[in-house]
């Protein structure tokens, strides 16, 4: 559709610049992009799902996957939660993501795996690394990951997939990459330590100002938002 070609054009120089990324030589092989859809509606992913072949959707807010989660394309998508997730909300979305990128508590670890058992499945998700130990953030400290992994290893109804990282906001682009090269080493650890059943294990971080040098830096997900969907070529 016409009205969706600003789109077209965002995806394309995103799958261009992700093409030059994986030439790195720490770049994984596959590198999936998860559009993070805050603030898109329902048609304009259903677009990209139909013209596109885009798979992996990714909200942050509970009420807005529940606000358009009747009107997606759901045979078609994969959808993930990437946002900061309470307790209190699992519930409602047990039943209608396919990963939670946010598991930075027992506490969440527990509810999950109540309502993953309920719901009579297995909820893959990701533990999330607070790599800038920032203290307004969550995520778990980096010296903490291999403590947390082993206090949550019996639940039953968790699978632990692989780890999410959101870096600092950084004034200089190459500042990113420090972050990412330290969530890196951390995610080798974890994974032949933890993580040697897990085919392919996961690692998801970058975003849309710093989702090149992720992918430079062993990202196997990008999560990119405002630069497919922004209406503008400055992002």
């Amino acid at each position: 559709m016409e009205k969706y070609l600003y789109i077209d054009k965002n995806l394309a120089k995103i799958k261009e610049t992700i093409s030059i990324a994986q030439k790195s030589p720490n770049a994984a092989a596959d590198v999936t992009l998860l559009l993070a859809t805050k603030g898109a509606d329902a048609d304009i992913i259903n677009y990209l799902s139909q013209k596109h072949g885009m798979i992996h959707i990714g909200e942050n807010r509970v009420q807005q996957l529940l606000e358009k989660y009747d009107k997606l394309d759901k045979e078609n998508l994969s959808i993930h939660f990437i946002g900061k997730l309470q307790r209190n909300k699992v519930k409602y979305i047990v039943d209608k993501v396919s990963m939670i990128h946010s598991l930075d508590s027992v506490a969440l670890a527990q509810e999950i795996d109540k309502r993953a058992a309920m719901a009579r499945r297995v909820m893959d998700v990701l533990v999330e690394i607070n790599i800038g130990r920032e203290a307004n953030k969550g995520g778990i400290m980096p010296e903490e990951v291999d403590d947390f992994m082993d206090n949550i290893a019996t639940y039953q109804h968790i699978r632990v997939c692989g780890l999410m990282t959101m870096a600092p906001k950084c004034y200089e682009k190459s500042e990113y990459r420090k972050y990412f090269r330290e969530t890196y080493r951390i995610f080798i650890d974890i994974s032949q330590k933890k993580l040697h059943n897990i085919q392919r294990p996961i690692l998801s971080m970058g975003m849309s100002d710093n989702y090149d040098i992720a992918i430079e830096e062993g990202a196997t997900i990008v999560r990119v938002g405002s630069a497919v969907f922004s209406n503008s070529n400055n992002y």
